[in-house]
């Protein structure tokens, strides 16, 4: 009887020389595939001022109003009704919110002060009006 050597256990390995070229393509993909969503709004004309100042980018509740009295916040359209409830909302999930009122240049003040009551009603002190600068 002849005796055979002992088998040596083969050891599996993962190929790991391509793995760099992998996370790179998927980077590159990531990257070319993500689409940015910026805030849309509604269609305005923004009224001219001679001094402006610029606003943080965080903590801002963006609230449109358009000419036709159509009023959104951040991207939904909403009743005037509604903006007390949806400001009061956000408010809660962080009080150092600012509202960034956006309304047209042709926009009736009834709207505007109905929705800055509302905006009173909901304790969101902190308003900035949105207006274009032009020298």
């Amino acid at each position: 009887m002849m005796r055979l050597p002992p088998r040596r256990g083969v050891r599996a390995t993962i190929p790991t020389a391509s793995m760099a070229d992998i996370a790179f393509l998927l980077i590159i993909f990531f990257m070319v595939s993500t689409v940015f969503r910026t805030e849309q709004g509604l269609k305005v004309f923004l009224p001219v001022a001679e001094a402006t100042e610029r606003l943080p980018r965080r903590n801002i509740v963006h609230l449109w109003i358009a000419a036709d009295g159509q009023i959104s916040v951040d991207d939904y359209t909403v009743n005037p009704s509604q903006v007390r409830g949806i400001v009061a909302l956000k408010l809660t999930e962080n009080p150092n919110l600012i509202v960034s009122l956006v309304a047209d240049r042709r926009t009736r003040y009834r709207v505007v002060s109905e929705v800055m009551d509302q905006l009173r009603e909901a304790l969101a002190l902190r308003v900035s009006f949105t207006t274009k600068f032009e020298r």
